[in-house]
């Protein structure tokens, strides 16, 4: 994320993953159909193969690792929502709007349907698998936190902000975020929310981070 356009980048793709070929998407589709629709456990290297048309061979030269791709597919998902969010504000922007971009980057990125079943899929892997939830995390959560975690400082060391301390003060803001539409979207199923609800927490959240870590004008 940029220090100062609150724009969400993920951390950059493994170096193990062989990205070129015209195949590669094939695969990938194929790895997030089944991940999402069957779980982790029960996809097997075949099923993907299979949904994917091509060969186990050509699988593997992309993926030696079925845990790999499943890091893969997360981490592709991410970053799709971090390229929903549109053009990056400014330089220069006061705190209150990039925190207000980056807290809706951040609510639809939990909110979004594919955050939801990749959140499901790690939730019920869990005690088999319980590596599956820290692919999740590192891919998705934390590399959030971590981004917000970079602007706070970043703008603190500038004087816009008066944080202590940046890692609680990112995991605070990135609950605030979460407010209402999370749980909307776990127990309820919930999808196309409103615009105004998406405004209002956003906004929300903002305004009680400042109120504790902005700088008064006075």
């Amino acid at each position: 994320m940029s220090a100062e356009t609150g724009q969400l980048k993920l951390d950059k793709p493994s170096a193990a993953i062989q990205r070129t070929g015209r195949k590669f998407d094939q695969v990938l589709e194929g790895a997030r159909k089944l991940f999402m629709s069957k779980g982790f456990e029960r996809t097997s290297v075949d099923d993907i193969a299979r949904e994917a048309s091509v060969s186990k061979a050509t699988l593997y030269s992309y993926f030696p690792d079925k845990r790999l791709l499943f890091s893969e597919v997360v981490r592709t998902e991410c970053q799709r929502q971090s390229d929903l969010a549109g053009d990056p504000l400014p330089p220069g922007c006061a705190p209150e709007k990039v925190l207000y971009s980056i807290a809706r980057q951040v609510m639809g990125s939990y909110t979004s349907e594919i955050s939801q079943q990749m959140f499901r899929v790690c939730v019920a892997e869990a005690k088999q698998f319980p590596e599956l939830g820290e692919l999740f995390y590192q891919s998705g959560p934390m590399a959030i936190r971590n981004e917000v975690r970079a602007y706070l400082e970043t703008a603190t060391d500038a004087g816009q902000l008066r944080v202590e301390d940046y890692d609680t003060a990112a995991d605070q803001f990135v609950e605030l975020c979460k407010a209402d539409l999370l749980l909307r979207a776990v127990f309820l199923n919930e999808r196309d929310f409103p615009e105004a609800d998406f405004h209002r927490v956003a906004a929300a959240a903002v305004d009680l981070f400042l109120a504790r870590f902005g700088v008064s004008d006075t």
